[in-house]
């Protein structure tokens, strides 16, 4: 089979095309052939070594696809099953190994490779809007790179739950697709704060160091920010008192890790998730498929924030 791989981190042309031997399955493990794996800004961050792995490692974290082959021990899924995961390092490959413990099942409604794009970033979006705050209806949300794979699914599942939408981007095109996913206001990076200075609830920020300053200055008394990524680069050390003078803010940087660290949180997310997508109330907008030998490209588009909307490696 083959994977993408990288034996140093650094840029786009660290990642390697190469042939490996076929995967075999442990204890409580499967094998996958992979109908198509995501791309995200956290594939990047490992890659260029912000996030420190152990070398050589394979690379990509969230993918589905149809069950080729189960390990000793595994009860709940069987060969010809479609499943789906994430956070599960190996998922750009032709076969990837994942524990049977972190797949979830993918329905008969939803396509894999909608699966494979949305269960990252969906179940992100799913625990930011329900767990990190529980968005409540009349609330207004200001939502970073309302264009983005993130940013689109975050504008649907606040809206679903009665807020009021502000997205930021930075052009006309990007525009229309945040008020296509249901956007209520739509403002560039260099009018968001004055346009909204004290008038927010939470801002949901995945694009960190160049909005982060502006983003307190949106909220009102008592208000949360969750910092959820930092595609414009990590945001310097910041002073606590910083949020008492703003007005007793929250600040929070969560990850999904830990938002589904039990079987039971991951299966009721991904449910959810599915759920959602089967009932045509969540789009997912795949804006770009590659082929799996292409990732570097993919890498480049995403961190020049070229693209909107998600991207796929296909085997």
């Amino acid at each position: 089979m083959h994977a993408i791989i990288v034996s140093a981190q650094g840029g786009p042309e660290v990642l390697e095309y190469v042939e490996r031997p076929d995967p075999v399955p442990g204890d409580g493990e499967i094998v996958v052939d992979v109908a198509a794996s995501g791309v995200n800004f956290i594939d990047i961050y490992q890659r260029a070594g912000t996030y420190q792995l152990a070398l050589p490692t394979p690379m990509g974290n969230e993918g589905a696809g149809t069950v080729s082959a189960v390990g000793a021990g595994v009860r709940d899924v069987a060969v010809g099953d479609t499943v789906a995961w994430a956070n599960i390092l190996g998922s750009y490959a032709e076969k990837a190994v994942v524990p049977a413990a972190r797949v979830v099942p993918v329905p008969a409604g939803v396509p894999a490779d909608v699966a494979a794009a949305a269960i990252l970033q969906g179940m992100t979006a799913h625990y930011l809007t329900h767990s990190t705050h529980d968005v409540r209806e009349g609330e207004e949300i200001l939502i970073h790179a309302g264009a983005g794979g993130m940013g689109q699914l975050l504008i649907q599942l606040a809206k679903l739950k009665g807020a009021k939408v502000h997205a930021t981007v930075s052009t006309s095109e990007k525009e229309k697709l945040a008020r296509a996913a249901g956007a209520d206001e739509v403002l560039r990076y260099e009018d968001f704060t004055e346009a909204l200075r004290g008038k927010i609830d939470v801002v949901y920020d995945g694009v960190g160091a160049a909005t982060f300053d502006g983003g307190l200055e949106v909220l009102r008394p008592r208000g949360l920010m969750a910092l959820y990524g930092a595609a414009s680069g990590p945001v310097p050390p910041v002073d606590p008192q910083t949020l008492n003078r703003k007005g007793s803010l929250f600040l929070t940087r969560p990850t999904l890790t830990h938002y589904i660290a039990k079987r039971e949180e991951l299966l009721q997310r991904a449910s959810d998730l599915f759920g959602w997508i089967a009932a045509k109330q969540l789009t997912v907008n795949i804006s770009h498929r590659y082929p799996l030998a292409d990732a570097r490209q993919a890498h480049e588009d995403l961190a020049g924030r070229r693209t909107t909307g998600k991207l796929l490696l296909i085997p």
